[in-house]
């Protein structure tokens, strides 16, 4: 799985990683965060919310742009060195006034802008990576990993955040609003460390960093050269698969919002046996550690490699049947701590992921990118249809709130296997439409063109708001049943253009 891939891409991605830990450390508490310290209601804090969102992943188009003119590795770290700055100015604790909302307002757009130089670009380099012909035929399993990788520091961001909000109540004495602060100041170190790893390992890069030196000219790959025509339908297909983006991520993103308002409002406080494991990482942790080393044990080359894998897999088994026999009592379940099941998910399956579609591959059987997107849409209109099952005889927010000691509470489990779902849909497209616009876009345009992708991602991400808005006095089967109808028309859609976007590929 890991064989035969460059040395840089795994610098790139563990840089991507500290600032992903950061980014998803902040995100996990954010709309609560909104709601709890300036009073918002949903709908106000849900486009708060989703308007920033928006920005992160619109503002790639024009570090797109500059890169393409001065160079990857600039950009970059020009981006890096602004989100520290909107993070450390959102750490600050500075109440719930006007002067504390343009404050974190300010904050929000220098996050947005520094994401915007550094996210798309580093992909971008990612994919340059795979231009040498030695690596061309691993170019979606790389980005497969990369994606792993981002979802690594995702992981712990959740836990982080509760426990980093927990200590700075319990142990130094803030209140529960400025406590948020420190969570999000996790940021500013984990950016330290990202960009560490960026230059200490640079010399693995470097040579698809961009820019105008000599040295980058002499060390570039030939830049194919395309007719007119070609340009148009590659930039015409890429379009397509950007318009189907939209609304993956309008609905994907809920669980930063009327997911995490399901499991704040509508989800048990605790857990018990068996379930009440699930809520703390390191168990997580244990598990993919097992499912890795239960992959080692058949893709080791060597006795000696086979008999580590299969001892720290039977290790792992164990010690969790072991926790299993003797769990007792109860855990709290808060509602952001639901966020860590997707990044668990991302990382346990990958491997699985790789080894269906490697498997695939050597049949001739593999399904192209644009086929991989499609079906990623319906896997996620299932995931919501899950969400609708297990809202039926619920009342709705408003009233759910007002019922105060008479409200019902669902299993954790629906949100647990709604992840579950939606993760499956997400490695059918993100890591995948990633490696299509890598492959497609003309050579000339690849930072404006992964920056396009990224503007879609934008403007499904500021349809996430949609899900706010309808929050209240809706029936939550209707509020589902809108990203069930929307996912299932763009997988229609995908469908429908499937020759021409499968043209654009050869």
């Amino acid at each position: 799985m890991f064989k035969g891939h460059p040395k840089g891409l795994y610098a790139l991605a563990l840089a991507n990683t500290g600032e992903r830990f950061g980014y998803y450390t902040m995100l996990a508490v954010f709309a609560l965060f909104l709601r709890a310290n300036f009073g918002l209601d949903a709908g106000v804090a849900g486009a708060i919310y989703s308007t920033f969102l928006g920005l992160v992943y619109l503002m790639p188009l024009a570090g797109g742009i500059l890169a393409d003119k001065f160079g990857f590795g600039k950009m970059v770290t020009i981006g890096i060195t602004v989100m520290f700055a909107g993070y450390l100015l959102l750490s600050l604790p500075l109440g719930g006034d006007t002067v504390a909302m343009l404050a974190m307002l300010a904050a929000l757009l220098f996050i947005s802008l520094g994401t915007g130089l550094f996210k798309g670009n580093l992909q971008v380099m990612v994919g340059d990576l795979y231009n040498d012909p030695q690596y061309a035929a691993k170019r979606d399993s790389g980005f497969s990993l990369f994606y792993m990788a981002i979802n690594i520091g995702a992981l712990f961001a959740p836990t982080a955040a509760v426990k980093i909000k927990e200590w700075a109540e319990v142990s130094l004495g803030y209140s529960g609003n400025d406590a948020y602060h420190f969570s999000f100041a996790v940021a500013c170190a984990s950016l330290i460390l990202s960009i560490a790893i960026y230059y200490i390992f640079r010399p693995t890069f470097r040579h698809v960093e961009g820019g105008k030196s000599k040295k980058n000219e002499a060390a570039a790959a030939p830049v194919e050269e395309l007719t007119p025509a070609e340009t148009k339908q590659r930039v015409v297909a890429l379009c397509l698969v950007f318009a189907v983006v939209i609304f993956f991520w309008m609905a994907f993103h809920q669980n930063g919002l009327t997911l995490t308002y399901f499991a704040a409002e509508f989800t048990a406080r605790s857990s018990e046996g068996i379930q009440s494991l699930l809520f703390n990482v390191w168990n997580l942790v244990l598990v993919i550690v097992g499912v890795y080393a239960g992959f080692s044990v058949f893709q080791s080359e060597s006795k000696q490699g086979k008999f580590i894998s299969l001892a720290v897999l039977v290790a792992v088994v164990a010690f969790l049947v072991y926790k299993a026999l003797n769990v007792t009592g109860s855990v709290a379940v808060s509602a952001p701590i639901f966020q860590q099941f997707n990044p668990f998910y991302v990382v346990a399956l990958t491997p699985v992921s790789l080894a269906i579609f490697g498997s695939l591959a050597k049949r001739k059987k593999e399904p192209s990118a644009p086929r991989k997107i499609a079906y990623g849409m319906l896997v996620a209109a299932v995931g919501f249809a899950v969400m609708a099952f297990a809202s039926v005889g619920l009342l709705t927010p408003d009233a759910q709130a007002a019922a105060g000691d008479a409200a019902t509470f669902v299993s954790p489990n629906w949100l647990i296997s709604t992840y579950l779902v939606l993760t499956f849909a997400e490695l059918l497209l993100s890591p995948m439409g990633i490696s299509f616009v890598s492959k497609v876009a003309p050579p000339k345009y690849k930072g404006l063109m992964m920056g396009g992708w990224f503007v879609a991602t934008a403007i499904g991400n500021w349809l996430v708001s949609v899900g706010g808005f309808l929050w209240g006095g809706i029936s939550l089967t209707i509020v589902w049943s809108v990203f069930i109808v929307l996912c299932l028309l763009s997988a229609l859609f995908m469908f429908v253009m499937m020759k021409r976007l499968e043209a654009a590929t050869k």
